[in-house]
């Protein structure tokens, strides 16, 4: 009569399975929580504390971790192994099902103490998986309750399990048990980030020398990038969902679509006032925010966002950071978008937008993470999320003229929708909104030569944000022809000098804000 050992914190499924090995043959041992729950099914099961005579201690923190388990898994199918567990009074164990504590839950769950989340960090269930996995030409070992309807239905038609599935059961218990450890030591390595929140501010915290990571599959997508590239997306927690949100409507999100939102909601983010963010791949095409005088609505931001670049905006994602409302939905009139990011949706809204059905609309979780990685050949790039730098008051004006209390809000407008915009960056501003904007050039001086295209004659007057020091004077002189009247700008270069004297020439004011926003 072969054996199992069940010992699962998660009881989905676990009766009819079980029900389904006792009707061939199946004999159980059992932990104690999963002992009662068999038994309560009218299901026969010896308690591990009987089999073992060793009583759990410790709260439960000890219960499996004994010779009678670990050598009835461990044993191999050679007769030296087997005869010396039988010598010892130990069943040879032919199959081990146990899923884990839910630490990544407990994590995510915000009323969550320290001490919660300690006691959540599973042992002598990783020890099981690991001596089932490991002896797997012998053992078949379930980590999930998703497997059990496939074994069994396998055990029902063949009355074994192929090496092929044990060898793949193996390798899922591993994974479970790396991204188990990887949620661990992620937790462990937050708690540090967060205990030197003012050194990360200045980019010091300490990276880990063995950086782990784990990801649960959300979905299959359509492609990537393109359609003869496959891709998936992957959650950092189990049960994730896209943007860690919620989607209300519209098709599937695509690999594109949701690199787009992501940008996209950031950059919108970075605003307290009322704000909107269109981005057309990867990149802002318009930027605005209510203030008064200008308009102190979201949809007035809206409407000045799309205005930057209209034609860029056709297609584009759209973002905010309030409820989008139906003054939003009309500003937003024919136009057509890929997708919505909202942290809510009014209910007159949600009706417009019903109307679209294609449209993608989503709720984005409020989850913050501190670091991104990227992969690179052979490898992988981390590096802490660029929340900004000091405050206005920190700026350092150089220009012999001082900007205007105007000027120095557009400024700091500028400053903050810079830090969106890809490499080489230049942003045109107005009166809290875009009017230009020059990303992705390999020179800074075409980056203002396309803001300034694109902004015209809102150029008059406006201000200028650049992600990096000026390598030279003609960037300003560029500005200056546009008829911009105000730059910000990190300083550093050894021509300063030249760029300064630029402004000073035109009658532009300058500032230095002594921190770099490059986005590659």
């Amino acid at each position: 009569m072969p054996t199992a050992i069940l010992s699962v914190y998660d009881k989905t499924g676990l009766v009819e399975f079980a029900t389904g090995l006792s009707r061939l043959g199946w004999s159980f041992l059992a932990s104690g929580g999963t002992a009662k729950a068999l038994k309560a099914a009218g299901i026969q099961a010896v308690e591990i504390a009987d089999y073992t005579g060793a009583r759990e201690i410790l709260g439960g923190r000890v219960k499996t971790l004994h010779p009678a388990i670990h050598g009835g898994i461990l044993a191999r199918s050679n007769g030296v192994d087997l005869a010396e567990i039988a010598a010892l009074g130990y069943k040879a164990v032919d199959m081990v099902v146990v899923d884990l504590y839910p630490f990544e839950k407990t994590i995510a769950d915000p009323s969550s103490t320290r001490q919660d989340i300690i006691e959540k960090i599973d042992i002598g269930g990783v020890a099981l998986l690991r001596a089932a996995a490991k002896n797997h030409e012998r053992v078949a070992v379930l980590s999930s309750t998703e497997q059990y309807s496939h074994v069994l239905s396998e055990l029902e038609s063949s009355k074994s399990l192929s090496f092929a599935t044990l060898r793949q059961l193996a390798g899922q218990a591993f994974a479970r048990t790396a991204a188990y450890d990887a949620a661990i030591a992620s937790w462990f390595a937050a708690e540090t980030i967060a205990a030197e929140d003012v050194a990360a501010v200045a980019g010091a915290v300490s990276h880990p020398e063995i950086l782990s990571f784990s990801g649960w599959k959300v979905q299959e997508l359509r492609y990537g990038e393109n359609p003869h590239q496959k891709a998936a997306l992957y959650s950092a927690a189990p049960g994730g969902s896209p943007m860690a949100g919620r989607l209300l409507q519209g098709k599937e999100l695509s690999y594109n679509n949701i690199l787009d939102l992501d940008a996209a909601w950031h950059a919108v983010n970075r605003f307290k006032n009322p704000a909107a963010v269109v981005v057309k791949h990867l990149t802002p095409c318009g930027i605005a925010e209510a203030r008064e005088g200008t308009g102190d609505s979201l949809a007035q931001a809206l409407a000045r966002a799309i205005a930057c670049d209209p034609v860029s905006a056709f297609g584009g994602i759209i973002a905010v950071n309030r409820p989008f409302d139906e003054d939003c939905m009309k500003t937003l009139g024919e136009l057509f978008a890929e997708c919505i990011a909202a942290p809510g949706f009014s209910p007159e809204a949600e009706a417009m937008l019903a109307k679209k059905k294609n449209l993608r609309v989503l709720i984005p979780g409020h989850e913050k993470p501190s670091f991104e990685i990227r992969s690179v050949l052979g490898g992988f790039l981390r590096q802490n999320i660029d929340f900004g730098d000091p405050p206005r008051s920190a700026w350092k004006v150089v220009s012999a003229r001082a900007p205007t209390e105007e000027e120095l809000r557009d400024l700091e407008f500028a400053w903050k929708a810079c830090m969106s915009v890809k490499s080489n960056a230049i942003v045109f501003a107005k009166e809290g909104a875009t009017v230009g904007i020059g990303a992705g050039q390999p020179n800074r001086v075409d980056s203002v030569r396309i803001a300034a295209r694109h902004a015209g004659d809102k150029a008059r007057g406006a201000v200028m944000a650049s992600d990096a020091f000026f390598p030279f004077p003609d960037s300003v002189e560029e500005a200056a022809a546009a008829g911009i009247k105000a730059i910000a700008q990190p300083g550093g270069s050894i021509r300063d000098k030249e760029s300064l004297a630029a402004a000073d020439k035109a009658g532009m004011a300058m500032l230095l804000t002594g921190v770099r926003h490059f986005r590659h």
